[in-house]
């Protein structure tokens, strides 16, 4: 499944069911069971999501560097290096709200 973020002042974004309901849990919106809910991020919500999201960036980041000077095996740093970060997936993300944040737009999904 997809999720498909949708709003007039941006083009669609579209995630992955996992990546999105990732981002959807930091902010604080329910997902329902399946991940099949509607739902909207409305303008007033914007700059606290965004905060949730960038703080969920640091801890993810620290969490690496911290798992990095314990001196893990090189196959298992290797491995973590290919992979995509919590900040490259929510980038998109973030933009996508401080552009509707400005244009005075909600963000909805599922519908």
């Amino acid at each position: 499944m997809l999720y498909k973020f949708k709003s007039k002042a941006t083009g669609d974004l579209i995630m992955l069911q996992a990546h999105g309901r990732r981002l959807l849990d930091i902010i604080g919106k329910d997902t329902g069971p399946e991940g099949r809910d509607p739902g909207i991020l409305q303008v007033a919500q914007m700059e606290a999501a965004i905060a949730a999201i960038e703080a969920a960036i640091a801890e993810d980041e620290a969490l690496k560097r911290e798992t990095d000077a314990d001196g893990s095996p090189a196959g298992e740093a290797a491995a973590r290096v290919e992979a995509i970060t919590l900040r490259q997936r929510a980038q998109p993300f973030i933009e996508t709200l401080r552009r509707c944040r400005k244009a005075n737009c909600d963000l909805v999904w599922g519908v």
